[in-house]
Order: structure tokens, then sequence, then C-alpha cells
């Protein structure tokens, strides 16, 4: 049985996952969530067991961050380094930082740190460590501003 914070941790994975999946293909939202509600949170998919993920939290990582996408964006830009823009950003990396700076605007019953964190975990799933440093410096950025 997974604790709330590894419920949590499998819904920032998920909500990444389904963010770059609405990014790539455009899947409507209502299908997407249905989807991931049917097929991939906690379910068994070729062998691999995801773990059990905290549902509302998922709902409202990815609604929340589809919804300020704009707003979101223009913060990120705004703390990326001189040359760099969203659209040079590999699509994984993108979704990640979007997703964990809608955590920081908007969900204030999360701490700072802990936010970050969980990003960070997120994001050694896909990339090395210098990725991860970058990551955590443009989040670190965002959570100055917003907090």
């Amino acid at each position: 049985m997974s604790n709330p914070k590894q419920k949590r941790a499998a819904a920032r994975l998920a909500a990444v996952q389904a963010l770059y999946q609405f990014d790539m293909e455009g899947t409507p939202m209502a299908s997407l969530l249905d989807e991931f509600h049917r097929h991939r949170l906690g379910m068994e998919i070729d062998d691999a067991q995801f773990a059990q993920a905290e549902v509302a939290f998922f709902d409202d990582v990815v609604k929340g961050t589809i919804a300020r996408r704009d707003e979101i964006d223009e913060l990120l830009a705004s703390k990326l380094t001189e040359g760099w823009s969203l659209g040079r950003l590999d699509k994984t990396m993108l979704q990640i930082m979007r997703a964990g700076a809608y955590e920081l605007m908007a969900r204030a019953d999360i701490p700072t740190g802990a936010a970050i964190s969980e990003y960070l975990d997120v994001c050694h799933a896909f990339f090395d460590p210098r990725e991860a440093k970058f990551l955590n410096g443009v989040l670190d950025s965002v959570a100055k501003s917003v907090r």
C-alpha cells in the first residue's frame, strides 16, 4: 500500500506524462483525464506496476497547469538564461517545469522545498544531474517570484 507521499509522487509523474501527451497530441482534457484514471493511475501496463496515485492531486496539477499555461510559460520564459527560450527546451523538461511552476503558484499548502524536491525527483527519472540542476535553478527562481 502506498503512503500519501508516494501517492503524490506518483500523481506528479503521471501529471507530467499527461501534460506531455496533451502538448504533443492535443488530446482533449476530458479524454486525457479519463484515460489516465482508467488505464494509467495504479494500473499494471506491460508487467510494469504503476504506483497508486492521488487522483484529486493529479487532476488539480493537470487541469491547473493547462488552464494557466500562458501565465506559467510567461513566468518560466522570464526565468531562463539569456539565449534560452521555452521552445529550445526538451518537451519533457518543459512539462516538468510547467507542473512545478503551477504547484509553486497555486498550491500554497505544499512547502516550497517539498514541491521543488518532488519535481527534481521526476526530472531524475528522465534526465541526468546537469538537467536537474538547471530545473532546480528555474523552479527556485519561480518560487522567489510567486511565494
